[in-house]
């Protein structure tokens, strides 16, 4: 037996129904959708930023990614604390860390004030991301809490589509401090909230290095853990803008996977790990995992594609751009907030919900890649359907990984979800901005060959027609890599059905015993 799996008989067994749930729920989604907001709201302030603070493409580069980097870095180590310590003290604190941070951000008076500020959001945003899917585990039982979970999700969405828009609203009033503004009613009301309405719970209690449980603090593997995250979602994030064999995203994506690596090697070894590997020999974990990369996969491969579809082949503007997209994000709103995959997903159970999910994303992503190259009508239809695939698998995975770790863990099981979804959006930039790359190179005409972007390419041609040829080879790259998404994610559906479906053969699940019994059901992820 494990000494992860012994933790799990210190949990806080699932209480009751928590007579305040709903209004808890609709308070951490607040705090939640302040977090994705800060993931995009700052693009549309780039102009601003560099007049008023004189900040060089570096600079601005540095204030959009500090706060990725430093949020995805921090995602399981957040959890592990609020695990350790208590989760409504993380949620707590975050609050506090998210607001302070904010408000220095909008009081920032040059790059690097702006900059360190962001990288201080990024921390507050690690504690709430993690610590606010935990407490929806905590307070919603087994039959409220899909239906819980797809709200929680819903907000990612909304979050990315309202993000650009937000933040256009905003600066076309104010000037760019009301960004970060905004966010301190949100963190007070959230935080008087929490502390009002949120009951605690931990895996082990105190502030010391040594809890309840006796266990101590894994430091090396929070250090190891966040060397990974962050070289490695840095050398994606670099990708784009220096080219995927430059020195700088070889560089941080080997220390970043050397990291990764070293981290798996430590966890393996030390007694008490800050993530237990041996969850990874659960069907059911495993299966929900590998799903979850690759709807990430999906959803962060199309975003970046769809993007430069509408603005660099249809010739829209970055606002409309933004606007055109939203009918995905508000699918998967009104599929959520109705309760529809919620109820759907009884009946069709997990692997159900999963393989039909990310067949609807595959199909969107095909029906935007046939019928959208041309006009935006037929890209409305993929965006739907993907919205519908979305709201059925995304708040599956997450309900199934969350599901497939004990209740004692399920902060740490919030930060590998989210720390997949990072990877999982990650990778499907990489991969598909790769074949983009590939296709439209290969189609380029001759007067642009061996240009390396869109741009470049136009710089080299003279007639319209060779313009026109440049633009076909860059829509058909376009569309070759939303084919090639579509498949992975197909494929993984299929792949993550199986497993979730053998697993359930076997009564290879954790949560479902972990009520009832103490250690035994953390024990059946070493099994």
């Amino acid at each position: 037996m494990s000494p992860v799996a012994s933790d799990a008989t210190t949990t806080l067994q699932p209480p009751g129904r928590t007579a305040a749930r709903w209004l808890i729920l609709a308070v951490i989604c607040l705090a939640q959708l302040t977090v994705v907001l800060d993931n995009t709201v700052l693009n549309v302030a780039i102009p601003s930023l560099t007049g008023d603070l004189g900040a060089s493409t570096a600079d601005v580069q540095w204030m959009i990614n500090a706060y990725a980097l430093v949020q995805s870095g921090l995602l399981l180590t957040a959890g592990n604390a609020a695990d350790r310590y208590g989760r409504k003290k993380m949620l707590a604190a975050g609050l506090v860390l998210f607001g302070a941070a904010s408000l220095g951000a909008a009081l920032a008076q040059s790059p690097g004030q702006l900059i360190a500020a962001r990288a201080g959001m990024g921390v507050g945003g690690a504690l709430l991301v993690t610590t606010t899917l935990a407490v929806v585990m905590q307070i919603f039982d087994d039959e409220e809490r899909p239906r819980a979970i797809g709200i929680w999700s819903s907000v990612n969405s909304l979050g990315f589509a309202a993000g650009p828009l937000i933040g256009g609203a905003l600066l076309d009033h104010f000037w760019w401090g009301s960004l970060f503004l905004v966010n301190l009613p949100v963190a007070v009301l959230s935080l008087a909230a929490v502390l009002t309405l949120v009951p605690e719970s931990a895996s082990g209690g105190g502030p010391g290095a040594r809890p309840a449980g006796g266990t101590p603090v894994d430091l090396p593997g929070a250090v190891l853990s966040m060397i990974g995250m962050v070289g490695v979602v840095f050398a994606i994030i670099s990708g784009p803008v220096t080219g995927w064999l430059s020195g700088r995203v070889l560089v941080s994506a080997a220390i970043g996977l050397i990291g990764l690596a070293a981290f798996v090697l430590w966890e393996l070894r030390v007694p008490y790990p800050m993530l237990d590997m041996h969850f990874f020999r659960n069907r059911r974990f495993i299966g929900a995992v590998s799903g979850g990369i690759l709807v990430a996969f999906g959803m962060g491969g199309s975003m970046f594609l769809l993007t430069q579809h509408l603005q660099l082949v249809l010739g829209y503007g970055p606002l409309d751009a933004g606007l055109r997209m939203a009918p995905l994000a508000v699918t998967v709103i009104l599929i959520n907030f109705t309760g529809l995959s919620a109820r759907l997903l009884p009946r069709l159970g997990t692997p159900g919900m999963i393989v039909s999910g990310m067949s609807l994303l595959a199909a969107g992503l095909a029906a935007i890649a046939l019928l959208g190259g041309d006009s935006y009508g037929g890209m409305l239809t993929g965006l739907i359907v993907m919205g519908v695939g979305v709201a059925f698998a995304m708040p599956t995975m997450a309900n199934a990984i969350m599901s497939a770790i004990p209740p004692a863990k399920a902060g740490v099981g919030a930060g590998v979800n989210g720390t997949l979804m990072e990877f999982g959006q990650g990778l499907g930039v990489a991969v598909l901005g790769a074949v983009l790359n590939s296709r439209f190179v290969a189609l380029l005409p001759l007067v642009a060959a061996g240009a390396g972007s869109l741009p470049a390419a136009l710089a080299r041609t003279r007639t319209d027609a060779e313009r026109a040829a440049v633009h076909d080879a860059f829509a058909a790259g376009i569309g070759t890599s939303q084919l090639v998404g579509a498949a992975a994610v197909l494929l993984g559906g299929l792949v993550a059905a199986v497993l979730l479906r053998r697993a359930e053969r076997t009564g290879q699940d954790i949560a479902a015993a972990a009520p009832s019994s103490g250690a035994e059901p953390a024990a059946a992820a070493a099994e």
